[in-house]
């Protein structure tokens, strides 16, 4: 076997494992962050569970840390009165950012991990099998249910080599981005492999792992390793060790071979992680604003390299330079070293050790600004600045650019000695909150409820014939932050009411109106969508907003997997066009007809759809289990959990 498949194998509830077979895994882990995890708990409540089932779960609070407003501080304290009562570990805001956190204090190789948070793959990076997930998953695996994905195709990526210095894991990641695309890679895995893994420690894997999401994945993995042991050791885990490896004759679909001594310095350009260019094209470019930190580059190993390089230097008096370290093990350590103040004194701006400037929540840059930024994402108006030139990059490419003002290639400047992680990391796990009591909680726990603590809402059996109107069309790659936006609009998330508001406010903000006056009048809403609808986080208020406005099925030509999962849970049939052409001949505002809609999806999933403008019919499908077909016609995962309650004696 692979990897993959040892690890999925350990796990197995039920199903076959074969590539496109649908599978059910036990899942030992969770995590949740307060974007998402608000809703996934009101869920969890919602299903009468006394306690969470679970080997560990963590909440985290390190998205929605800039409380304007009563509503963020309000969901923190509901956040935090749930761990309390049903035996969840609460990581306090400013402790740091969920997947660091949970890669130095929680990750054991060999574990599964789902997170209500797409970048919970960096657990590959310890031997984890980590999924990004929507937060109704999260939360029927919180009361002990299986995670349904399908079994994956597994690509190698074979390592040789080593990175030259000025050359980093980012890079190594971008490289990857360059050959396979942020589309066309659902159902896959990414498994690495070959002596080249030798030479990367942990933080470093944990970099490839977590923006390896932005191809469109299941998940990435590395094996476990001597590395891997060491960087447990650090952590004062070593008892958490184990093995984990390929058989030597593993099958796979296909390999990549990568000479890790070859690769150059990348960046990926606007608006897609997937756009990669070398730093070398790219030099001499005039640069704005400078950003280290997210869950992709804000390790030890990264914040250590910046701080040595600044060492004794200023930052270019034309650039904004801040830095938002991953934990407050990374701080500490790098004040106890007396390397912080190398920090400061070179002018970077100190961030706190929180998502931030990653999902738009400050930090925005100036008009049409060039942004250089060590996260993983650069959609378009994601920083919150839709004018605004962002450029993912390593932190060695970052520094060279805020000393220079330019782009500059950082083979080409100061470099330092690879950075290696102390034998025992200062642990200081205070801001981790019932620690305890978890697994048990604590059941007469009083649970606070701020005013926009909101319902969970419900959904209706899908109907057996639909009338709708094509409520929006929209183009590829179209992300969640399209769709659901993040930034300041994330404090809604738990009132549906009025976060749906904001549905595809920066593609139409007009959507919402119109969807709701068509839900009025008993007329179904339709999302019409191109190539790889659905990318980028996990947000599963981007199906459930719409399923609150009345959306009742996406057609599309191809969709994103978790995005496709969130669907199914909130009663959207996710049909795909069987001619792509038909995309091409609907317009916004088409009234459309699918007749026997129910018995579609209870069948075959091949749909028709009779448009009135043209009076053109076309087939649509959509490929789904009987477990799904069963969510879908009830409404919803939620609708047929409490049918299914209902109907027990």
């Amino acid at each position: 076997m692979n990897l993959t498949y040892k690890l999925l194998s350990a796990h197995l509830v039920s199903g076959e494992l074969e590539p496109g077979a649908e599978i059910a895994l036990k899942i030992d882990q969770t995590l949740t962050q307060d974007a998402t995890g608000t809703m996934a708990y009101l869920q969890f409540e919602r299903m009468g569970a006394e306690r969470v089932k679970t080997e560990l779960s963590v909440s985290y609070v390190d998205h929605n840390t800039v409380q304007v407003g009563f509503e963020n501080a309000d969901d923190h304290a509901y956040l935090q009165s749930v761990a309390k009562k049903f035996g969840i570990v609460f990581s306090r805001p400013g402790n740091g950012i969920c997947h660091q956190l949970h890669l130095e204090r929680f990750g054991k190789p060999g574990r599964t991990l789902i997170g209500s948070d797409s970048h919970t793959p960096t657990g590959g990076g310890i031997g984890m099998l980590a999924m990004g997930a929507g937060g109704l998953d999260v939360a029927v695996a919180m009361a002990g249910g299986p995670y349904y994905i399908t079994a994956p195709r597994v690509v190698r990526v074979w390592l040789t080599g080593a990175l030259r210095p000025g050359v980093s894991a980012k890079d190594v990641i971008l490289a990857v981005l360059a050959k396979y695309g942020s589309s066309g890679n659902v159902g896959r895995v990414m498994e690495y492999a070959g002596p080249g893994v030798a030479s990367l420690d942990v933080p470093s894997r944990a970099t490839i792992t977590n923006m390896g999401t932005e191809l469109g994945v299941t998940t990435s993995v590395f094996p476990s390793d001597d590395e891997t042991r060491r960087f447990l050791a650090a952590q004062g885990r070593e008892q958490d060790w184990v093995p984990l490896a390929a058989d030597p004759d593993a099958d796979y679909e296909e390999t990549f071979e990568l000479d890790l001594a070859k690769v150059e310095p990348m960046a990926a350009c606007p608006h897609n992680p997937g756009n990669v260019a070398t730093i070398a094209s790219l030099a001499g470019k005039k640069v704005n604003q400078v950003l280290v930190g997210s869950c992709t580059n804000s390790s030890y190993r990264d914040l250590k390299t910046v701080a040595l390089l600044l060492a004794g230097r200023k930052i270019h008096p034309e650039v904004s330079f801040g830095v938002a370290p991953g934990s407050r093990q990374v701080v500490l350590e790098l004040m106890r070293e007396g390397l912080f103040q190398n920090l400061v004194e070179a002018g970077a701006r100190i961030l706190e050790n929180a998502c931030g400037f990653c999902i738009g929540n400050h930090q925005s840059p100036g008009t049409n600004a060039v942004s250089l930024r060590t996260s993983n994402r650069n959609f378009e108006g994601r920083s919150g600045t839709k004018s605004a030139q962002v450029y993912l990059v390593s932190p060695e490419s970052a520094v060279a650019a805020a000393l220079t003002g330019v782009v500059t290639d950082p083979t080409a400047a100061e470099t330092v000695a690879p950075v290696r992680f102390p034998d025992r990391f200062g642990i200081d796990d205070s801001m981790f909150l019932y620690r305890e009591t978890a697994g048990v909680g604590v059941p007469d726990a009083t649970i606070a409820r701020g005013p926009n603590i909101g319902e969970v809402p419900d959904g209706a059996p899908l109907p057996a014939s639909l009338p709708a109107q094509v409520a929006i069309k929209v183009g590829d790659k179209i992300t969640t932050d399209h769709i659901m936006p993040a930034g300041a609009r994330l404090k809604f998330r738990s009132n549906v009411p009025v976060y749906a508001k904001y549905v595809f406010e920066p593609v139409d903000p007009t959507f919402h109106d119109r969807c709701l006056a068509n839900k009025a009048a008993g007329i179904g809403n339709v999302i019409v969508a191109g190539e790889s609808y659905g990318q980028g986080s996990s947000r599963e208020h981007a199906a459930l907003c719409p399923m609150y406005l009345g959306v009742r099925a996406v057609l599309a030509k191809t969709i994103e997997r978790i995005h496709a999962a969130n669907l199914v849970n909130f009663g959207i049939v996710p049909f795909l066009f069987e001619d792509p052409a038909d995309y091409d001949a609907l317009e916004a505002g088409d009234e459309l007809v699918l007749p026997d809609l129910a018995a579609a999806v209870a069948g075959s999933g091949e749909a028709t759809v009779e448009v009135k403008r043209t009076g053109r019919s076309f087939k649509v499908r959509a490929t789904l289990t009987d477990r799904q077909k069963a969510i879908l016609l009830a409404g919803g995962l939620m609708a047929q959990r409490k049918a299914d309650s209902r109907a027990v004696p």
